[in-house]
């Protein structure tokens, strides 16, 4: 199903000929979109902010990865889950992926576009310089959307939005600078937003 329209950003162009779903640009970073004909499984419905977000929280550090943000926010009209999480790179004993999403529910399915910018050269440069401001004491925090999480990639304050400023070219910067464009122009075709909303997980 088509269900998101208006998705590509300037400067991207297809990583295969043969497929108009997955873009790349110069510096690396992937724009993709993808359609799930499953009931979406997600931890809560998209009104219950603290059970989902602590839901995904769990999620993603039993997967190794760390959740930066979640909230709710419209996209084409429709709700939206917006996520923003970081992840190890795959065969890399240093750096960091920062993967920014939209995910649309709806009661059968859903929709989600995704941006992806990794950390090339030297890296931990954001964290370090951070870390050296505030103290280690100061730096490494619980998760406030899961205080008890453990495991996966820890929640610390050089994720803040607050320093994106100080490092405009971050790869976690630019996820936020993304993810406020694609919320501007991307539109949900008429076919999917007719679909019933998803109201949460089946019991049981």
């Amino acid at each position: 199903m088509r269900a998101l329209m208006d998705v590509t950003l300037p400067g991207f162009r297809p990583v295969d000929d043969d497929t108009q779903d997955t873009w790349t640009n110069d510096h690396g970073d992937v724009l993709g979109v993808q359609f799930f004909g499953l009931v979406p499984d997600l931890p809560a419905g998209l009104d219950d902010g603290p059970a989902l977000r602590a839901g995904l929280a769990h999620h993603m550090a039993r997967s190794g990865a760390g959740l930066i943000e979640a909230s709710v926010k419209p996209l084409g009209g429709l709700p939206a889950l917006r996520q923003i999480v970081k992840v190890p790179l795959p065969g890399r004993q240093h750096g960091q992926g920062f993967v920014g999403s939209f995910t649309v529910p709806r009661a059968t399915c859903s929709t989600a576009v995704t941006f992806m910018s990794a950390e090339r050269g030297t890296t931990g440069m954001r964290e370090a310089m951070v870390m050296a401001k505030v103290g280690h004491e100061q730096y490494f925090r619980p998760h406030p959307y899961a205080p008890d999480v453990q495991g996966g990639l820890p929640f610390h304050v050089a994720d803040h939005q607050g320093y994106d400023a100080e490092f405009p070219d971050h790869p976690l910067s630019k996820v936020r600078r993304t993810l406020d464009v694609l919320a501007a122009r991307v539109r949900v075709a008429p076919g999917f937003a007719a679909l019933p909303p998803f109201e949460g997980p089946h019991p049981g």
